[in-house]
């Protein structure tokens, strides 16, 4: 039996659904390499109309951050995955950070959470860079109270309001003398978020990742490593090299994952992914063979997940968040495919087609009848008869 796809270009494609799924997987975190997921929130879609800040299914949320550590994957809680900055303000973040870390606990999973700014009127209002250090400074204070590391994540408010790269430093060079542990500092690029142009004080990217170096070279012991989200594989590689002893380069590149996490023989990056909360079946199974010493193998399993990465990625690529979402629903892990904010609706009907296809035919779905069930109904609420 086929289901009709709707094309881009206004026509229909048959898709014969994958009856040879992958089969669930338990097993420990890997040894060769840190896999951490950037994990999404489930949106609770009966929250009243006019509910006070976004409305979180608590449950679901946390069901599938344990399905993840269940597959040895580590939980990057909070970040851009999560909807922040779109959708998920602080004050339901930090509820966030505190059920995760919680959780984590309580099954022995890695964490990291992301501390950031949001908290800050994002309106194109300056703040001076003590209102901003101290923002900071309550999101890296409450994620360490709740047991978890940090990411500090790239600032909206930094960004406006920075008049030189020395503005940098010295806002991370206070965070960095005063974390109680080692932090992960996360440089994500524009077409993640428009208003992160310029960071660092360059829109130059040479000259930004001078500042970047710097800052670690300044603190190396309070960095655990970077997340480098650029889609710039030859730029990631460079800072790899140029990185400290000790400190990770964390990939964050949805388009070159599989060869920036297998190396180059001599160097090769721990990874920390959006497209790791779809593709989690799949990435647990990879990092078993790199610990196996099986690059081949390794490579075999993750080569064939970049289609789907670029197309969930794709320009406007700060709104994959709706295709990973999508592909939960199908798979089961949630009722519904609603989103915080409503981001549900950010993709096409025919870019979300070829997200069901994608995944699909990599056996990403435990339940195939039901994933083609979904989609269709979700076709027929736009009028497309499948």
């Amino acid at each position: 039996m086929s289901i009709r796809l709707p094309s881009a270009d206004g026509g229909y494609r048959l898709h014969r659904p994958n009856t040879d799924p992958f089969a669930p997987l338990s097993c420990g975190p890997a040894r060769s390499r840190r896999f951490y997921s950037a994990a999404h929130v489930v949106a609770d879609p009966q929250a009243p109309p006019g509910a006070a800040g976004p409305a979180v299914d608590w449950e679901s949320t946390l069901a599938f951050r344990r399905r993840l550590w269940a597959q040895g994957l580590g939980v990057a809680e909070a970040m851009d995955t999560a909807q922040r900055g779109m959708g998920l303000d602080w004050p339901t973040a930090a509820e966030l950070i505190r059920r995760s870390a919680a959780e984590a606990r309580a099954v022995g999973g890695r964490i990291v959470c992301g501390a950031g700014t949001d908290q800050l009127p994002g309106d194109g209002t300056r703040h001076s860079l003590a209102a901003i250090t101290a923002a900071y400074e309550e999101q890296l204070a409450h994620t360490e109270a709740c047991g978890a590391a940090a990411v500090l994540m790239a600032s909206r408010a930094l960004a406006a309001s920075a008049r030189r790269p020395d503005d940098y430093l010295e806002v991370y060079g206070s965070l960095l003398r005063q974390s109680t542990r080692p932090v992960v500092l996360h440089w994500l690029g524009p077409m993640f978020d428009p208003e992160l142009a310029g960071y660092w004080g360059h829109h130059d990217l040479d000259a930004a990742a001078e500042v970047f170096l710097k800052i670690i070279a300044e603190c190396p012991e309070k960095v655990d490593g970077v997340k480098v989200s650029l889609l710039d594989a030859e730029r990631e590689v460079d800072i790899r090299r140029r990185l400290p002893a000790g400190v990770r380069c964390y990939t964050g590149d949805d388009h070159h994952y599989p060869e920036l996490i297998a190396g180059d023989g001599e160097l090769a990056s721990d990874a920390l992914l959006g497209i790791f909360d779809p593709i989690a079946p799949v990435a647990a199974r990879a990092a078993l063979a790199l610990d196996r010493g099986d690059l081949v193998g390794f490579r075999e399993l993750l080569d064939p997940t970049v289609p789907l990465s670029r197309h969930l990625f794709a320009p406007p690529t700060r709104f994959y968040k709706t295709g990973v979402v999508l592909l939960a629903w199908l798979a089961g892990y949630q009722e519904h495919f609603r989103m915080v904010g409503g981001l549900e609706t950010a993709r096409s009907v025919p870019h979300l087609a070829t997200a069901y296809e994608l995944a699909d035919g990599l056996g990403l779905f435990p339940d195939p009848e039901l994933a083609e069930d979904r989609m269709r109904g979700l076709l027929a609420t736009y009028g497309v008869a499948s």
